[in-house]
């Protein structure tokens, strides 16, 4: 049998999951499936797996205790419509968590004809803190010190590493490995981090961090590898989709990111705010007595591109939208992109080239054009007929500043230094 790697994304109701083959000549990984737990810990869980054309391999409302995918047999193969999936049934919050999830899902990639042997599970953990500026392979000693950096990243470092202990909980003996979003920002200059507070803040960790590391490492390779070398100069990467930030890069090194302390700073998101004056938060606490779970809600979940256009947080809708208000939260998108790249420009020196990535960066074609419009002073000439076909470089002959369009993947990313570190 075949061997892959499990790699896992857990938040805080989900789990993203991909398996990737480990080939025999010891090449490139290759994505096998991929997939979504969803609804944990609520009374309608839901699994989804497809294959790495997209062929659905399985969909269905597991039931806690039962072991819904043991059950499955060769069946699961067939696309969801012929596969008549048990109904939903009210699951126990207190049963049906990340450590049930986990077992089904890896008692399901056991006994799925076809599919490798799994021998190692890769975490993306958002946040390694000061210390780790490599991935690890994980360690009681190391689980300890990732917990430690819950206060920094209280959103989504405890559902993180409760992936890794439910792994640990049914699979004890598979090997495990953390990557950190924020580990390729490790190196950048001391003012790129800094904040202008006093030293016992800094001691305590609040610094710049900067975030969507995995996504910067994956780009930053694939563009050397477009342009024929590691010498790629002066680059701003930005990673747009629900969660949104930006990174100067330089010959594939962090220089500076928008995001910092936390995953809210920066470019206004989905849901997120994006850079506050923290005057705002003073006056809302004093004037509507907000306290730490509101203001989180405020910040994280009630604002961007959903809170200005009060229609949706999803750019496909907004940009399809006649609302005024759906087209001032695409300007002001577009505004703060084109602010934040003169900025990165300004902490590289000049810019030889602009990439986007990420889901808008990707696909919204009207984004690109609006950021590369607003910076035209930069030396950016954007090819509409490139960008419209969301071509892989999208600027004109003869522009000073290269335009890309280069498709991420985390998941690779994480597979790749899994590999390393357990092989």
């Amino acid at each position: 049998m075949s061997k892959g790697l499990l790699v896992i994304n857990a938040g805080s109701s989900s789990i993203k999951f991909s398996v990737f083959a480990l080939p025999d000549d010891g090449g490139e990984l290759t994505l096998v499936c991929r997939g979504l737990q969803e609804n944990l810990g609520e009374d309608n869980p839901h699994f989804k797996a497809f294959d790495h054309a997209g062929e659905v391999l399985a969909d269905v409302h597991p039931t806690p205790g039962s072991g819904p995918y043991r059950k499955l047999g060769p069946e699961h193969r067939r696309r969801a419509a012929d596969v008549a999936a048990p109904p939903p049934k009210p699951v126990s919050a207190a049963v049906y968590d990340h450590q049930a999830a986990l077992r089904d899902l890896l008692d399901w990639l056991d006994q799925t004809p076809g599919l490798p042997e799994v021998i190692a599970a890769g975490h993306r953990v958002v946040h390694g803190g000061e210390e780790f500026s490599d991935p690890q392979l994980l360690t009681p000693a190391i689980m300890t010190r990732l917990e430690t950096f819950i206060p920094l990243a209280p959103l989504h470092q405890p559902h993180n590493l409760a992936g890794i202990r439910a792994i640990s909980a049914v699979r004890p003996t598979l090997p495990q490995a953390a990557c950190f979003d924020t580990a390729f920002h490790h190196g950048q200059p001391e003012l790129a981090q800094l904040f202008a507070l006093p030293k016992t803040y800094r001691a305590e960790g609040v610094r710049r961090y900067g975030f969507h590391g995995l996504s910067y490492e994956y780009v930053a390779g694939a563009l050397a590898e477009l342009m024929k070398t590691p010498a790629t100069g002066r680059v701003v990467v930005a990673h747009l989709g629900n969660g949104a930030s930006m990174c100067a890069i330089q010959d594939g090194r962090s220089i500076a990111s928008t995001m910092g302390f936390t995953a809210v700073e920066g470019l206004p998101m989905g849901t997120r705010t994006g850079s506050l004056d923290p005057g705002v938060i003073l006056y809302l606490i004093e004037r509507h007595g907000m306290g730490v779970k509101d203001l989180t809600n405020l910040l994280y979940k009630q604002s961007g591109l959903l809170g200005l256009s009060g229609v949706s947080n999803d750019m496909r809708e907004l940009l399809a939208s006649p609302d005024p208000n759906a087209k001032l939260a695409v300007d002001y998108f577009c505004y703060r992109i084109a602010r934040e790249l003169g900025s990165l420009a300004a902490a590289l020196g000049g810019l030889d080239a602009l990439v986007f990535t990420g889901g808008i960066g990707e696909h919204a074609a009207a984004v690109r054009e609006q950021v590369c419009g607003l910076s035209r002073w930069l030396g950016i000439e954007m090819d509409a007929a490139a960008n419209m076909a969301d071509q892989s470089r999208i600027d004109r002959a003869g522009s000073r500043t290269a335009v890309w369009v280069v498709p991420t993947n985390e998941e690779l990313v994480i597979a790749r230094h899994t590999r390393r570190l357990v092989l």
